[in-house]
């Protein structure tokens, strides 16, 4: 994999809206300070894309306008790192502008920036796996870095501040407090605090012993079976296999897989489908090992522990839960393509190689 330079002070990142248009609406406006100040707090210097802030309709109707703010962020050599605005649910659809454009692949390539992001963003980092760049499931800038506390949670703090650090060795302790999702993202929800809870179960060993070492693949569960299945938009699964987006069975040849569920809570019976349909690929037979993240507000938390051993059919693969990243609060980082080791024994995940060139 080609690695991107670790962030440093004064270094430019773009926000870009790749999937929602969310954060050019109105009633999100409130939010925009708060993730500027934090990124400024980090030292950065924030700047938005030309397309990123305009809106709902106008991102929907243009897709070709959102792929082209990707390209310009990697084009502009003064922007050292890219930030998803959130999420959504149609990334997809700007695939053909983005992958049958050479000199944005080559430039990808040639230059490595620094991609954070989560849910949607699934299906780009897919694709940046697939030309061959390290990108990093993780933070984004609405529901992060303009978390509409006083301060942004510290635990995801803490993992935004890894962007600035090359160090091997990096191991992802689990959270003290899990957080509930916001019900109110109106501007009188600025200045109060998430409802927190002491997290009772740290990592949740559900099968497995010792340690396994693997390459981080993965994203958000949904995002995956809408690749895989087309159930949300009927040209979403043509045009991921078009381009080869979901990896063949011998790219997942002793990976670790990592998989979380959305903020639309699956029910039991959509979470076995969703992993049937990976299960349909020969992901489990060719995988060493599984990391799971916590639901968010841990909806189906013991619900889904059976499904996950039944569906995957082998006692022997380690599958470690309850893990800080993705639609839950706080989050971690977890960078595509790294090594990393389960220590199932100590209920311990660390990236062993430096995420960073």
């Amino acid at each position: 994999m080609i690695k991107p330079k670790k962030l440093s002070k004064g270094d430019k990142v773009a926000i870009v809206s790749l999937s929602s248009g969310l954060m050019g609406e109105e009633f999100s406006k409130h939010q925009l300070p708060l993730g500027i100040k934090r990124l400024e707090e980090f030292g950065l210097v924030p700047v938005f894309m030309p397309n990123s802030l305009k809106g709902i309709e106008y991102l929907n109707e243009h897709p070709e306008a959102r792929a082209q703010d990707l390209k310009d962020a990697f084009y502009d050599e003064s922007i050292k790192g890219i930030i998803c605005a959130i999420g959504g649910d149609d990334t997809y659809r700007l695939l053909p502008y983005l992958m049958e454009d050479e000199t944005f692949t080559n430039t990808v390539k040639q230059s490595p920036k620094l991609f954070s992001g989560y849910s949607d963003t699934t299906i780009n980092h897919l694709m940046f796996f697939k030309l061959g760049m390290t990108s990093f499931y993780g933070p984004n800038f609405i529901c992060d870095l303009a978390e509409m506390g006083d301060e942004m949670l510290p635990y995801t703090k803490e993992s935004f501040m890894r962007y600035f650090d090359n160090s091997p060795n990096y191991e992802i302790l689990s959270s003290g407090l899990w957080y509930e999702e916001r019900t109110d993202f109106s501007d009188a929800s600025v200045g109060r605090d998430r409802i927190s809870h002491k997290e009772e179960r740290g990592y949740d060993v559900l099968q497995g012993e010792g340690k396994v070492r693997g390459e981080l693949l993965g994203g958000c569960l949904e995002s995956l079976y809408d690749i895989l299945k087309g159930t949300r938009h009927s040209d979403e699964r043509e045009t991921c296999e078009k381009y080869g987006i979901f990896p063949e069975k011998e790219i997942w040849k002793d990976k670790i897989l990592f998989i979380e569920t959305c903020e639309e809570k699956p029910e039991q019976e959509l979470f076995r489908k969703e992993l049937r349909a990976l299960k349909e690929r020969g992901v489990f037979e060719a995988i060493v090992g599984i990391i799971v993240g916590k639901p968010q507000d841990e909806a189906y938390y013991e619900d889904y522990k059976p499904i996950l051993v039944d569906v995957v059919g082998n006692k022997n693969l380690p599958i470690l839960y309850n893990v800080n990243f993705g639609h839950a609060h706080p989050k971690c980082i977890l960078p595509y393509g790294a090594m990393a080791e389960l220590d199932l024994d100590n209920k311990k995940i660390t990236i062993i190689e430096s995420m960073f060139d």
